[in-house]
């Protein structure tokens, strides 16, 4: 057995379990000049140099083949087993401890004060449970370095099903069966990178009371994302931006660039309307005013994992406001146009917006468009 001293996020319970693959024996420990304090930029756990301070913690006991788990999962994040000696029970032992690979003052990232555990379980515990489990499947078949560059995405997909499992609909309609009248039979991962390929194998419950023969079906699951159509009452004008579509393409669309209203996904931590405001700047230079929500919906729920907010967002649209932006990292190139009000009803009655989340958010502007152009 080999004994480590964890201090953060393996100190919750379901998610050391996840990580190890089995439940391992715990004794609480503290290791002498440190301290645990939370990383400015994403509130994870950094163990800190502190002289005359103590980080508290859990020794945990891992065969080799919970080792083995944990290593791989903290190599994810550039962290491996380094010796301390911690006191435990008013004795002191020999441990390990995982610390950054590169442990110099340079690498540890700016922190905010103390960390807690109990603040980072409320806010991030059931996102890293579901973050832990698909780290731990893609480790099967990806080295640590590659699944810790997709964390990002791994913890912003993990967040849209914490959402949705606490969302409810207002059901004014339908028969609405629990979901425990779905069986599922059996589930694989045959793709999963930055976005990902669940096949299933279920049975449910049909409305008759019986239950169905087994189906077969593979699900494309994407990160939840936001949409947002700027729109100006005072000039009556909206902004589309242009964009090359893979999805057009391997539809063989003879025109794949698309125009649609700004759009992005929504990074773990951050709300939908976050998303809208950063991504206005990313994708077209544009500070939003007022969010009207359009809508919360599943864009193709037959055969995507994903959901969808729409917005449509007060905004300064002048002559000079478009150009060419996006995300460099991101390989965005983004060009964005003006269009007047009745151009723009031209173009969705002649289908010339041939993107759902542009129809849906268009719509909801005609209906809206007068309040919002007499509230100024």
């Amino acid at each position: 057995m080999t004994d480590i001293f964890v201090f953060g996020t393996l100190c919750h319970d379901r998610v050391r379990r996840i990580v190890a693959g089995q439940a391992l024996v715990t004794r609480q420990a503290s290791l002498p000049d440190a301290a645990v304090m939370a990383a400015r930029a994403t509130g994870w756990p950094v163990l800190v140099v502190a002289k005359g301070q103590a980080a508290q913690g859990l020794v945990i006991s891992a065969d080799a083949a919970a080792l083995d788990r944990l290593d791989a999962y903290e190599a994810c994040f550039g962290y491996a087993r380094f010796p301390v000696v911690v006191e435990m029970g008013g004795t002191t032992r020999s441990v390990s401890v995982y610390r950054p690979v590169v442990d110099t003052a340079q690498a540890l990232p700016e922190t905010d004060g103390p960390w807690s555990l109990a603040d980072w379980v409320r806010d991030w515990g059931a996102i890293e449970e579901w973050a832990a489990q698909e780290v731990m499947r893609q480790l099967q078949s990806a080295p640590p370095d590659a699944v810790g560059r997709r964390f990002g995405i791994i913890a912003s997909r993990a967040q849209a099903l914490v959402s949705t499992q606490n969302w409810r609909r207002p059901a004014l309609l339908g028969a609405n069966p629990p979901r425990s009248d779905v069986r599922l039979v059996a589930q694989e991962f045959p793709y999963t990178k930055f976005f990902a390929v669940e096949e299933v194998t279920l049975s449910h419950r049909q409305f008759d009371g019986r239950m169905s023969a087994p189906q077969e079906r593979a699900v494309f699951r994407a990160s939840d994302a936001v949409t947002v159509l700027p729109y100006d009452p005072l000039r009556d004008r909206i902004l589309l931006i242009e964009q090359l579509r893979l999805g057009a393409y391997v539809q063989q669309d003879p025109h794949p660039w698309l125009l649609e209203p700004i759009a992005g996904m929504i990074d773990a931590g951050e709300d939908p309307q976050t998303t809208a405001r950063r991504e206005a700047k990313e994708e077209a230079g544009l500070t939003l005013g007022a969010l009207h929500h359009v809508a919360r919906y599943y864009p193709s729920p037959g055969g995507v994992a994903q959901v969808l907010h729409s917005y449509v967002a007060i905004a300064d649209l002048p002559d000079d406001i478009t150009g060419i932006a996006g995300h460099l990292a991101e390989g965005e190139d983004i060009l964005s146009h003006i269009v007047p009000w009745d151009l723009a009803c031209a173009m969705l009655a002649d289908g010339d917006m041939a993107n759902a989340p542009l129809v849906i958010s268009m719509q909801w502007l005609q209906l809206h468009r007068a309040r919002l152009r007499a509230s100024g």
